[in-house]
């Protein structure tokens, strides 16, 4: 921020000044810690600044310059007014020097991101009279057009805004939306003479048919002829061409030195070249080839002159685009006639080109025209074709073609990017301006040559890389003529709809500021509301609300807001201050029913430290006043006979209150005796501490604006125990620590039903009923099993050595809860008693109900087993997520639920749901350990290093019971359970709880998390625990056989490298550490054949690595997996069926993937696997040449780019691939071809591609389009990089559905 010298202003705070030399503190100074201080500064006589009226307000006419009205932006005072003071207010700014209009009278351009050259653009033809007048003489008709896409109509708008606005700057969105552009245009740079052709040609489609139709070519359109002269004979063959722009060489092509003017330029572009040598023209007179002159002669000058200064060059020595910095100046007035071709009266000798394949060449030097062609000038004849008055105009004396220079367009930057600014001559005062964007200022003619460009000193070819990057793009010039140059229409001058679209860009510019005046004034703080009815969810809402309306307006308006008219009565609601975060009610605002809101608030800011809460109340109740400085406290009765933890009520205390008294509160509160009541505070998640000082204060106890405790008041010998050793802290660590979890059960499994038919050996319709019945047995086992699981309270006995725990290194402390001793109870009514059950007899049952040991072996496998990972996994390569990637904290709020009285614990626990994780003894006979197992194998043992099982260590809370899902989708035998889990369970200890409702031991199903877009992850760690569930988290139980230590469940791919789709999925499947590849060849083979129909020879298909879709190294039969094959949890491998006996025999070998490319049918012949015994390029085409019959001399290869199959357009396959590299091995850059699988595609080179017609072309086009995306490959026919610059006429591009 720019402001006068410091000895000319000073600080005055309230009512002294400061002293700039002082050395005193702030707070000697006056300054109020803790307080809001405002500061004013005025000069030394004590005036203030003057502050703008409004926003759009015109600027002072004081004489000052520009940049001396923008120096001081500050706060003012301001005067009190009704509803608002200056303690709240917020204070006002400065911002004339922002949106108010420069000095110069003239309005800037937002650049919207990089539409520096559209601003450019506008501004010339915004200052051109001629185009400006025009375009108002234009009138829109409503009814025949869309305003917001009518190109003309919102230039006038643009021009009309230019021109009456009192802004600073206007935005030009509503003229690129017009163009059809979308907001990704604005960051697209664009050439500002490509945009100036592509904008002339826009308007001329839309002036169709009106009075402005010619008025594009009236302007700017000129003539030339193109001419070919026999220097034998004389003949001349020649046509007429149109151009809107002369574009001028800068520096000749090979020349080491630039053009010095733009006189020399003009004059190099209608030099003409000899055509001699092998170059000669054939002379339709002459019958025979003859030496000759071509060129070109300007035959009409435009009324506007638009020269294009060709800065942008290609240098072929670093093969990039490169910007010419060197000088070329340019005059003021230009004098054009010396390049008028007034010779020229057509002789019997001259004859005109009919040829039309000429006619569409436009112009002999491709490379210097850069013009827009009309067709309909055909083979015009003569110098010029225009009217009378035309012609007189070519034949005059040279003083008429002198021009005037009025806009410069400067380019600043590299031919990589830069920025665009206009340097524009006034017509009406003759005086230069900047027009840069927002910004408008006054220049000098030394600012104009400045852009000349170029260096001070002569440093030949590469003096343009020392040059200025800032220099003339574009040059326009005015033809001097009295008789027709115009003047800017003033407001007074305007036609009759200019005034009225003039009026009504008024009203709306008024309606914009008054808007914003209201927005300024409006209140926006969140609001939040307990809703009595749609169960008691906390709502939340925005409340805007002006500044001065009253507390009793805006509790109306949150009234209506929340949707509770008909609910609760107005008078029942109030408006207090709350803190979301901490769930704090700060205070209320009893007597303040008329205080305006920014009184209240605090004044109009952006965000506000607060928010606001509607209250609601029943009738007969009466509102609790909250009075600042109070802290909140939640309340969480606690009843250890029934293992409860009643719903929060509410209190309000102060800091400074000590225990005894915080005590006393609670004790009104909740009617508990205060004398044996133990407070227990919960300072963050799982951190308990006992209240116990009396004398000790909430605030030294930690208490803040929120806080959460659990109260406990009875006669219970509880209270001699050390807390950390007490029912009450165990009672609350599990409170803390219990999770609700949704688990979907499998439906019986069909391997499982027909496993029992073979054993029973009946007909199919006696096995089915006798499944039915089995069926029933089960469920009805199981219904048992729960209700005796909710009656009973499984515990581990005292007895269990605690040596052995100790030793156990690697058990986490947690594990190791112990649950109180029944000695340790004062009562066993109030407690339950510790039972341990023995779950054989339950298994037992399961058994003789599935069919007579179905499920006794743990090591039985389903026939019919389900896949472990969801569809959804099948194409993609997934890690196992046992540790799961979603974590939450618990908070314990969520266990308490908002019905009066005492709840169960977490949700509905009650007092008899302390189950042991313990293993079930029914397979203690089955235990085993593994050789296999391994430290990162991706799973766990369910047994530690002596065979115990991990589970029988601790004890943690688990509780089932059924669960109707609410959408239904339980249907169709699918059941649920609602589980309550303490989350330090680990995952082994949570399947064997789960037995009894799965149907099957733990080792028979998987367990597998759902995430929020119903993608599924196996959880395999079953040492790991539940700490990264949460609350609602859903789980499903799919039947299949657990892992082992040492093995890891992979999923099998069919790779198909000639099909459209070369990657199928066919089986889940087992591989163990140890096991050969031919091992699990053997294994594989009956899965295949059961589930995919596949009947497979061990000796005609291999295994290979799966990267994503790509295809990697083949496993040999005799490899080991973890000794040569690394593997990992959730692997997927590649199955290849063989055409024959398998070539590849050693790891030395390389198996690449070739692909012919023929030019001339334009198609890719079909993948064929070639084996390598080298990385040798040699070898490589040798093998190509011996399969392909291509010479070897002829042959050419080329790496494919991407993912298998490296798919590519036959239209771009010839020219975009790096054919031949100059390698002599396989494993250098840039191919890098060290692995199996790489794709190579080879062709002859003598090969030439096949001829097609455009229509031919552009089917197959299409074709290759369709066919790549399909596969999912983009294709793009267009080796330019940049975005092509547009102008839609019919409101928008359309979308290719198949771009991204």
């Amino acid at each position: 921020m720019e402001m006068v010298p410091s000895e000319e202003n000073q600080l005055v705070l309230k009512e002294g000044s400061l002293d700039p030399s002082s050395e005193m503190s702030l707070t000697e100074s006056g300054f109020e810690p803790g307080k809001r201080n405002f500061l004013q500064l005025t000069d030394k006589d004590g005036e203030q600044p003057l502050i703008a009226s409004d926003e759009s307000g015109t600027a002072s006419s004081s004489g000052l310059d520009d940049s001396s009205q923008e120096r001081f932006i500050g706060p003012l005072p301001r005067d009190g007014t009704v509803g608002c003071s200056s303690d709240y207010s917020s204070p006002s700014y400065s911002y004339s020097s922002i949106l108010n209009k420069s000095d110069t009278g003239y309005v800037g351009l937002v650049n919207q991101a990089m539409t520096c050259y559209l601003n450019s653009l506008l501004q010339t033809l915004f200052m051109t009279p001629e185009f400006r007048n025009a375009l108002y003489n234009w009138e829109f008709e409503e009814s025949e057009e869309d305003p917001v896409t009518s190109i003309p109509y919102q230039l006038q708008r643009l021009f009309l805004l230019l021109q009456t606005s009192k802004k600073r700057a206007i935005e030009t969105t509503d003229v690129t939306r017009s163009f059809g552009w979308d907001s990704s245009e604005a960051w697209q740079q664009h050439d500002v003479q490509e945009l100036c052709r592509v904008m002339f040609d826009a308007l001329e489609q839309k002036w169709k048919q009106t009075e402005q139709a010619d008025l594009i070519n009236q302007l700017y359109q000129g003539k030339l002829k193109d001419y070919v002269r026999c220097l034998e004979c004389g003949y001349e063959s020649w046509r007429i061409d149109t151009y809107l722009d002369i574009p001028l060489v800068i520096r000749p092509f090979g020349a080491s030195q630039a053009y010095g003017s733009v006189e020399e330029a003009l004059q190099a572009f209608v030099q003409p070249e000899t055509l001699d040598g092998a170059n000669q023209y054939f002379c339709e007179r002459c019958k025979k080839k003859c030496d000759a002159r071509k060129g070109l002669r300007f035959l009409h000058f435009p009324y506007l002159l638009t020269l294009q200064l060709k800065r942008f060059d290609f240098d072929y020595t670093t093969m990039h685009r490169i910007k010419l910095n060197d000088r070329m100046s340019f005059p003021e007035e230009l004098d054009m006639g010396p390049f008028i071709d007034v010779e020229d009266e057509k002789s019997p000798q001259t004859e005109s080109c009919t040829d039309s394949g000429a006619e569409n060449e436009g112009s002999c030097h491709s490379d210097q025209m850069s013009n827009d062609f009309s067709a309909d000038d055909g083979v015009d004849e003569g110098i010029c074709l225009d009217s009378a008055s035309s012609t007189e105009r070519v034949l005059k004396p040279k003083s008429s073609l002198t021009f005037e220079l009025f806009s410069v367009m400067v380019h600043s930057g590299s031919a990589a990017g830069g920025h665009y600014y206009a340097c524009i001559k006034s017509f009406s005062d003759g005086q230069w301006y900047s027009f840069n964007d927002q910004h408008v200022s006054k220049i000098t003619q030394e600012d104009i040559r400045k852009t000349y460009g170029g260096s001070s000193g002569s440093r030949g070819y590469y003096s343009s890389a020392f040059a200025s990057s800032t220099n003339a793009y574009m040059l326009i010039y005015r033809l001097k003529d009295p008789s027709r140059n115009a003047k800017y229409l003033d407001c007074d001058d305007f036609p009759e709809h200019i005034k009225h679209l003039v009026q009504r860009e008024k009203e709306s510019e008024e309606q914009e500021k008054r808007q914003r005046e209201i927005e300024r004034n409006t209140c926006k703080i969140k609001l939040f509301c307990m809703h009595p009815v749609k169960m008691m969810a906390m709502m939340e809402n925005k409340l805007e609300v002006h500044k001065d309306k009253t507390l009793r307006e805006a509790t109306e308006m949150a009234y209506k807001l929340m949707e509770l008219d008909g609910v609760v009565p107005l008078d029942c609601c109030r408006l207090v201050k709350y803190d979301e975060f901490h769930e704090y009610l700060e205070r209320s605002y009893e007597g303040e029913e008329d205080t305006p809101m920014g009184l209240l608030l605090g004044g109009v800011k952006s965000s506000y430290m607060f928010d606001l809460l509607l209250e609601t109340r029943r009738p007969e109740q009466v509102f609790q006043p909250y009075k600042p400085g109070e802290v909140m406290v939640k309340v969480h009765v606690v009843d250890l006979k029934t293992d409860t933890v009643a719903p929060p009520v509410s209190i309000r205390a102060y800091l400074n209150q000590s225990i005894t008294e915080f005590k006393q509160l609670i004790a009104q509160a909740t009617e508990l005796s205060a004398e044996t009541m133990r407070v227990v505070l919960e300072r963050c998640y799982n951190d308990l501490r006992l209240l116990y000082v009396p004398n000790k204060t909430l605030k030294a106890e930690g208490f803040f604006r929120s806080n959460k405790v659990f109260v406990e008041s009875s006669e219970s010998p509880d209270h001699q125990v050390t807390f950390t050793d007490s029912l009450l802290w165990k009672l609350l660590d599990r409170h803390g620590n219990t999770i609700r979890l949704f688990v979907s059960l499998p439906v019986q499994s069909p391997g499982t039903n027909r496993t029992i038919c073979q054993k029973v050996g009946g007909d199919p319709e006696e096995c089915s009923e006798g499944s039915k019945v089995n069926r029933n047995s089960v469920e009805t086992i199981l219904e048992e099993s729960t209700e005796k699981l909710k009656n009973l309270s499984l515990q581990q006995q005292q007895g269990s050595s605690t040596s052995d725990s100790q030793k156990s290194s690697d058990t986490s402390d947690f594990e190791h809860i112990e649950s109180p001793s029944p000695s340790q109870e004062p009562d066993s009514s109030s407690v339950s008693a510790v039972v341990a059950v023995d779950n054989r007899e339950l298994e037992n049952r399961i058994r003789v109900a599935s069919g007579g040991g179905a499920y006794s072996d743990p090591e039985t496998q389903f026939p019919g087993e389900e896949r472990s990972d969801s569809e959804v996994n099948n194409d993609r390569s997934t890690s196992s997520v046992d540790s799961d990637i979603l974590s939450s904290s618990h908070s314990s709020d969520t266990l308490c639920n908002a019905d009066s009285g005492p709840i169960q614990l977490a949700n509905g626990l009650d007092s008899h749901s302390i189950t042991s994780s313990r293993r079930s003894k029914a397979n203690e006979g089955k235990k085993e350990t593994w050789d296999t197992a391994e430290e990162d194998s991706g799973t766990d043992s369910e047994y530690d290093e002596n065979g115990k099982s991990k589970a029988e260590s601790y004890y943690l809370y688990f509780r089932a019971e059924p669960y109707a899902q609410e959408d239904g989708s339980g249907e169709g035998g699918q059941k649920c359970v609602l589980v309550h889990v303490d989350k330090r369970i680990t995952l082994s200890a949570f399947k064997q709880n789960l037995e009894p409702f799965v149907g099957v031991t733990s080792t028979q199903f998987k367990v597998f998390r759902v995430y929020a877009n119903n993608q599924e992850f196996e959880s395999v760690r079953l040492n790991e625990t539940l700490s990264s569930f949460s609350d609602d988290n859903k789980i499903t139980i799919r039947l299949g056989r657990a892992l082992k230590k040492g093995e890891y469940r992979v999923k099998v791919y069919q790779l198909l490298v000639n099909d459209a789709e070369p990657c199928k999925f066919l089986v889940d499947t087992v591989f163990a550490k140890g096991m050969t590849v031919k091992q699990s060849k053997e294994e594989l083979m009956p899965q295949l054949k059961d589930q995919c129909k596949l009947d497979l020879n061990i000796d005609k298909f291999r295994l290979r690595k799966k990267t994503w879709k790509n295809p990697g190294t083949v496993f040999l039969d005799y490899h080991v997996y973890e000794e040569d094959i690394n593997i990992s949890s959730n692997w997927e491998v590649f199955l290849e069926v063989l055409d024959g006996p398998e070539k590849m025999k050693s790891m030395s070998q390389l198996a690449v993937l070739t692909r012919r490319w023929t030019p001339a049918q334009m198609k890719l012949e079909p993948f064929r696997e070639v084996v390598l015994e080298s990385s040798s390029v040699e070898e490589l085409k040798e093998k190509l040449s011996e399969i392909s019959g291509v010479p070897l001399e002829n042959l050419e290869f080329a790496k494919g780019r991407g993912t298998f199959p490296c798919d590519i357009s036959v239209l771009e396959i010839h020219q975009d691939l790096d054919w031949n590299p100059k390698v002599s091995t396989l494993n250098v850059w840039p191919l890098y071809i060290c692995d199996d699988g790489a794709v190579v595609f080879y062709r002859d080179s003598t090969e030439e591609p096949m001829e097609q017609s455009e229509d031919e072309r552009n089917e197959l086009m299409k074709r290759e389009s369709s066919r790549l995306l399909k596969t999912g490959h983009r294709v793009s026919y267009s080796p330019r990089k940049e975005k092509a610059l547009k102008i839609y006429l019919d409101g928008g591009p359309v979308k290719d559905p198949g771009q991204d």
